[in-house]
């Protein structure tokens, strides 16, 4: 067992020298990748105004999410107070991308990358346009959560959005597109999800739509019970509800038994309801699947810790030091802080 836990030590430590310290990107590449967003305005049917972001992936395309679209009378983008009206549309109404099509637009595209290869902890840009912003807000961030769905995965970042923002890009440090910024959850604490840049590909091998041509909703806004198991779960979560959290997360690991963050939160449900054998294997079963996932092991130092096991504790520690120093300072303020 001791040789098992240093072998997965290692390939943790090793895996996490990509937890990089990448040099930040430079002024010029943020004015680069900043030259390729628009503002995506909507006439709405009740006489006002939507707002949302775009991004151009081509001379004439650009991408946004559908909800931003949604019941719209009619559609325009504006570049620098130069403004353009879409002659056709691309639609994924299930997974929320939208691609307008212009004439004559020469915008300026961005490189498209392959989010699949994205890791944990990796560093991205978010550059957004909240509807307040006379100009595009920059943040750096880091992957914190991968959710395999369908044939792609939804991306949770550090990286905040604000109304009017909807449709950001995420790019990785070599400024590539890798994510469009799509919606968050509930609450005052809540998470970021970004639809994977596959999914844009995708779809502009498909055939155009009409502007205005029915649709459906996005499965984010499905009812709560037939949301994906990362969302339904996120409440009980933040509000330490144990029990509801074992009951999705026992769903979840059934129907996805190779998915790193179901067997987290089951683990973290266990852990609540004081299974505490159960959470801390389910908690390794998510480091067997993800090595790079410093929830798990912060989980798993916090248990260490309780339970006087200074080995199982440093090694965490040592870990989490090489894949996130944040998640590290997190597991310090935690254990400095009274209970």
């Amino acid at each position: 067992m001791k040789i098992a836990k240093l072998a997965l030590l290692l390939c943790i430590i090793s895996n996490g020298a990509y937890a990089e310290a990448l040099a930040e990107p430079t002024d010029e590449l943020l004015y680069t990748l900043k030259d390729s967003l628009v503002k995506v305005i909507t006439a709405t049917k009740s006489g006002g105004h939507g707002f949302g972001t775009g991004v151009a992936i081509s001379q004439d395309h650009v991408v946004t999410n559908c909800h931003v679209l949604s019941n719209a009378s009619g559609i325009g983008i504006s570049r620098w107070g130069v403004e353009y009206t879409p002659v056709s549309l691309q639609a994924d109404w299930r997974h929320d991308i939208c691609i307008l099509k212009f004439e004559w637009a020469d915008l300026k595209p961005v490189k498209i990358a392959d989010s699949d290869i994205l890791q944990y902890e990796q560093a991205i840009i978010s550059i957004s346009m909240p509807s307040d912003s006379p100009a595009p807000y920059v943040a750096l961030s880091a992957v914190k959560a991968l959710y395999p769905m369908d044939d792609g995965e939804v991306i949770r970042t550090q990286a905040a959005f604000a109304i009017g923002a909807s449709g950001s890009p995420i790019f990785n440090y070599a400024g590539s597109l890798v994510g469009i910024s799509t919606f968050k959850s509930p609450g005052r604490n809540a998470y970021y999800y970004n639809m994977p840049v596959k999914w844009v590909k995708e779809l502009l091998l498909t055939q155009s739509s009409q502007l205005n041509s029915a649709h459906a909703l996005p499965f984010w806004d499905a009812p709560d019970n037939l949301r994906p198991f990362f969302m339904q779960i996120v409440l009980p979560y933040q509000n330490n509800n144990g029990e509801d959290m074992h009951k999705i997360a026992l769903n979840w690991t059934a129907q996805e038994p190779n998915n790193v963050e179901a067997w987290y939160y089951l683990g973290i449900a266990e852990k609540l309801i004081g299974e505490k054998v159960s959470a801390h294997a389910h908690l390794q079963k998510a480091l067997t699947l993800q090595h790079n996932h410093p929830a798990s092991l912060q989980a798993l130092a916090l248990m260490a810790h309780s339970e006087g096991n200074n080995i199982e504790f440093e090694q965490m520690r040592l870990a989490l030091k090489t894949i996130s120093p944040e998640a590290l300072e997190n597991l310090e303020l935690t254990l400095a802080t009274p209970h």
